[in-house]
């Protein structure tokens, strides 16, 4: 599989991961981002902090796949529940991702993007699937131990899933029921949405680099998404990223 390289959007997402790499870790600072390389559990890894948005991490997958020789990308974070069947603290590991926010039609189908003749951007199957098994080992046997029953249950997380299927992204966090229901009815297949990954798997399908993006369901992107979403993300979510991707890398050693 060669380097892997790993994204999120907020500090939080990752903060686990630079404890793990430990001292030897080496710090280049390139276009205004910090690249950490090293090892996690003796899987070779470059982690970084993208930022919010599709710009910052298209530019983000650019960098770690040109000047770090990244050979799979994989990205983790947070998202708002779109389907009525994803809950907070589900996670979902996505099979493909799409722009809801582009549309250069007349010129081009909605959501397509223009000369690439395509809307949607296939995940890597084995990376996906690997994720997948080890998001469910987190959940059911590690998870109670890492957040406290009462701080699981303020959230209502009972019994969190793992979902696979498509996740959409765009440059507008979504906080209101009003534009999730508008969402649901133009895109019924998707599950959460987000604000990078359609386009670090964009990216990646010009490189011919395999990329997977799993998220945490922080809440219903609608109108208590924004108080939900930064709480969520404090006391719960930095503890999903780690341990999901700490388990995927140990098997992948």
């Amino acid at each position: 599989m060669g380097r892997i390289g790993i994204m999120a959007a907020l500090h939080d997402e990752i903060s686990s991961l630079l404890e793990a790499m430990g001292p030897d870790a080496s710090r280049t600072r390139i276009g205004r981002r910090d690249y950490y390389t090293g090892a996690i559990h003796g899987r070779e890894v470059v982690v970084v902090l993208a930022r919010v948005g599709k710009v910052a991490a298209a530019a983000t997958a650019v960098t770690l796949i040109r000047e770090f020789d990244a050979r799979t990308v994989v990205f983790a974070g947070l998202a708002g529940a779109v389907s009525d069947q994803v809950a907070v603290g589900d996670v979902v590991v996505a099979t493909s991702l799409l722009q809801h926010d582009l549309d250069a039609s007349p010129l081009f189908p909605c959501y397509e993007v223009p000369l690439l003749d395509r809307s949607r951007f296939d995940t890597d199957p084995s990376t996906s699937e690997a994720l997948s098994r080890c998001a469910q080992e987190y959940l059911t046997g590690i998870l109670p131990r890492h957040v406290p029953a009462g701080t699981l249950a303020a959230f209502g997380v009972a019994l969190p899933r793992v979902h696979r299927g498509v996740i959409i992204s765009g440059d507008r966090f979504v906080g209101c029921g009003l534009a999730v229901r508008k969402l649901r009815d133009e895109l019924p297949d998707a599950l959460c949405v987000e604000m990078e990954g359609a386009a670090v798997a964009q990216v990646c399908y010009e490189y011919d680099v395999p990329c997977a993006v799993f998220r945490t369901i922080s809440d219903r992107a609608d109108d208590g998404a924004s108080v939900s979403f930064s709480d969520f993300l404090s006391r719960v979510a930095r503890y999903y990223s780690a341990g999901i991707l700490e388990r995927f890398l140990t098997a992948q050693a």
